[in-house]
């Protein structure tokens, strides 16, 4: 079994999917002999040529208005944003167009395309280059939104999502691109959509995460250890449809909860996600619920480690609320 980190595993995923279905196809801003700013599509345009591997203009509304018009004439496109943060011009495609297709033909055409795009900070990439605007297509009926934190689950869910009949938004920490390696299978790999994953048993915390700060969730889970506690965490690997049952288990067990995101607080995902926890698990609750996430102001530059919700902040919470009493 090969080892992979992010960028190869996405890599591997829209190889074996070109290959069995002709069908998928790739486009987006220097995705083809250059293989995207990542490098994530490289190779793809030496193995399948200028029609299926397709270099665009500048211009993200005709990226996704060309992806879709494919969707809609039976093909299957993988379009790329080169950044999460230019997604915002084509954000009327997304949300007015692709997300709705299904229901305003009374189910006659779905639009299956995937949008896969780099998220989230920790490259000092600035405010233009680090948002996390996940909440604002979770909002969106008709879309779903995957966000996975390994190579292992990277291939498996791209693979899924490329299969889905419904639109698919695919955000890929770049923190993590080439930061994370793990074995990954050759071949085909599919892991369902909607399907969190406990990756730390424990029992007097939840700690539900994503993308890039799964591992800060989990290094803060590893700290506080030391103090004789035990920290459950969560992978939700797809933020929606959310796998709430798993969530629900987890807090009714332990009781308490935080939520950790990159995004600002305010209207974040976490907002919600405290939300159904709370309709769920109320009587369960042994503590007030904690969110640690970026703050309400741009994403900064020189104060980057600091914006973000890393292990120096996610700790004190955990300590926090697990030493709460009413």
């Amino acid at each position: 079994m090969p080892e992979m980190n992010l960028v190869q595993a996405v890599n591997d995923a829209l190889r074996i999917a070109m290959r069995e279905d002709d069908d998928v196809v790739v486009l987006g801003e220097d995705v083809g002999k250059v293989g995207g700013v990542f490098r994530v599509t490289q190779g793809l345009f030496d193995e399948f040529g200028e029609d299926r591997v397709i270099d665009t203009p500048l211009s993200e509304g005709g990226i996704i208005g060309t992806a879709i018009g494919m969707a809609l004439y039976g093909m299957k496109p993988v379009p790329e944003i080169q950044f999460a943060d230019f997604i915002f011009p084509a954000f009327d495609q997304i949300v007015s167009e692709a997300a709705k297709y299904r229901y305003r033909s009374g189910g006659e055409y779905t639009c299956p395309m995937v949008i896969r795009t780099p998220v989230g900070g920790g490259i000092r990439g600035g405010h233009y280059h680090s948002q996390s605007p996940e909440s604002l297509f979770i909002h969106t009926a008709g879309l779903k939104v995957v966000c996975p934190s390994n190579p292992y689950d990277a291939k498996g869910l791209l693979t899924a999502a490329i299969k889905d009949p419904d639109p698919v938004l695919f955000f890929e920490p770049k923190r993590v691109y080439r930061a994370v390696k793990m074995d990954v299978p050759e071949g085909d790999l599919e892991l369902p959509l909607g399907k969190a994953k406990v990756v730390r048993e424990g029992e007097d915390v939840t700690v539900i995460a994503w993308g890039a700060m799964l591992f800060e969730a989990l290094a803060s889970a590893e700290e506080v250890e030391a103090d004789g506690l035990s920290c459950e965490v969560l992978d939700l690997r797809t933020l929606w449809p959310v796998d709430i049952d798993t969530i629900a288990s987890s807090v009714k067990k332990t009781g308490r909860v935080v939520i950790v995101h990159e995004a600002p607080k305010a209207c974040g995902f976490g907002a919600e996600l405290l939300s159904m926890v709370t309709e769920k698990c109320f009587v369960h609750l042994e503590a007030p619920p904690v969110r640690v996430t970026g703050f309400d102001t741009p994403f900064p530059y020189t104060l980057e480690m600091e914006y973000l919700p890393l292990q120096h902040r996610i700790t004190p919470a955990l300590r926090e609320t697990v030493a709460y009493e009413p």
